[in-house]
C-alpha cells in the first residue's frame, strides 16, 4: 500500500521563500511572466535558492506536451514559442547578479525541431549577453534525435543534464513517452561530446536497493560524470503514489557507494533535485 503523500517525516519538512533577496527574485520573475522549474515542479530547495539569489528558469513557455505521471508541470497544447522569454531570462539574470544559471524546459513534441533551435538560441543569447556566468541545461530527450540534441551541445553549455528519472522497470510506469535505454543514448551522446553530462533520479516511487545501483552502473557505462538523487514527493493524489520516503542515512549511503564507483559529483538526500549545487558541477577543475 502506498504512503499518504500528506504525511511526511520530519526531515522532509520544507522550509518556504522568504527574505528580502528571495522577495527580489519573485518580484522579477513575476514582473516578466517568467516560468521556473523552482514553482511549476514545486522544487523543496525553492526557499534555499532564492534566499541565495538563484533560480532554475524554464523554456518553451509553461505547457508540457507529455503528460508523466511524476511531474507537476500543466500538461496540454502549449502556446507558440516566445522569443521574449529569453531576453526576459537573461535580463534578469543580470538584474540578479548570477553567477550560474540552469535552464530547463518543457517538452515541445508538437514543435517540428522539438524545440531545439530555440534551446540553441537561448544558450547562444545567454552566453553573449552575460560573459562569465556559467550554465547548466538540463534538457529534454528530443525523442531520441541525436541531430538535435547536437543543436545544443554546439552551443557548448558548461554541463549538460537530462534526467532518467527512475530505474527501468518503473520508467513505463512513471515516464510518459520517454523510454530509459533512448535516455541512456542522450546522456552518452552528450558524454562523447567532452560536454560535462549529469543525470538524476527520484526514490520512493518503488525502486529497489539492488536497482538503484545497477541503474548509478548504467550512468556511468555511458560516461555520465554527475548524479543526483532525491526523494519523490507526490504532487496530489492524482499523481504517481509515492510507495515509501527514504531514510536520509540511505540516501547519504548511495552517495558514499556512488562516489566509489566512480561519479566525479553525488548529490543524495531527499531534499536534492536536479538543479541543487548546480554551480559547482560546472567547476571543470573539480
Amino acid at each position: 500500500m502506498s504512503a499518504d503523500f500528506r504525511r511526511k517525516p520530519d526531515w522532509l519538512k520544507i522550509k518556504l521563500p522568504r527574505g528580502q533577496k528571495a522577495m527580489h527574485v519573485v518580484g522579477l520573475l513575476n514582473e516578466h511572466c517568467l516560468h521556473t522549474i523552482c514553482t511549476s515542479g514545486m522544487c523543496p530547495n525553492r526557499g534555499e535558492c532564492w534566499g541565495n539569489g538563484t533560480a532554475t528558469f524554464m523554456i518553451g513557455g509553461s505547457i508540457c506536451t507529455r503528460n508523466c505521471r511524476f511531474c507537476n508541470v500543466t500538461t496540454g497544447r502549449p502556446l507558440p514559442l516566445d522569443r521574449k522569454e529569453i531576453d526576459d531570462i537573461v535580463s534578469s539574470v543580470r538584474d540578479l547578479g548570477l553567477r550560474h544559471v540552469v535552464i530547463t524546459s518543457v517538452d515541445r513534441d508538437d514543435l517540428p525541431d522539438l524545440g531545439a533551435a530555440h534551446w540553441a538560441e537561448m544558450i547562444r543569447t545567454l552566453k553573449d549577453r552575460c560573459p562569465g556566468v556559467t550554465m547548466e541545461v538540463l534538457i529534454p530527450d528530443f525523442q531520441g534525435r541525436h541531430d538535435l540534441v547536437d543543436m545544443v551541445i554546439n552551443e557548448r553549455p558548461d554541463v549538460i543534464s537530462h534526467n532518467l528519472e527512475t530505474v527501468r522497470r518503473l520508467t513505463p510506469e512513471v515516464r510518459c513517452s520517454a523510454t530509459y535505454d533512448r535516455s541512456l543514448g542522450v546522456i552518452r551522446h552528450i558524454a562523447e561530446s567532452g560536454i560535462r553530462s549529469k543525470s538524476g533520479i527520484m526514490l520512493g516511487l518503488g525502486e529497489t536497493f539492488n536497482e538503484v545501483l545497477q541503474t548509478m552502473d548504467d550512468l556511468l557505462e555511458c560516461g555520465c560524470e554527475v548524479m543526483t538523487i532525491g526523494q519523490y514527493l507526490q504532487p496530489t493524489e492524482n499523481h504517481y503514489p509515492v510507495q515509501e520516503y527514504i531514510h536520509p542515512d540511505i540516501f547519504t549511503e548511495y552517495g558514499e557507494i556512488g562516489l566509489r564507483k566512480g561519479f566525479k559529483f553525488i548529490e543524495s538526500a531527499p531534499l536534492v533535485r536536479s538543479s541543487y549545487h548546480a554551480e559547482r558541477h560546472a567547476c571543470r577543475s573539480c
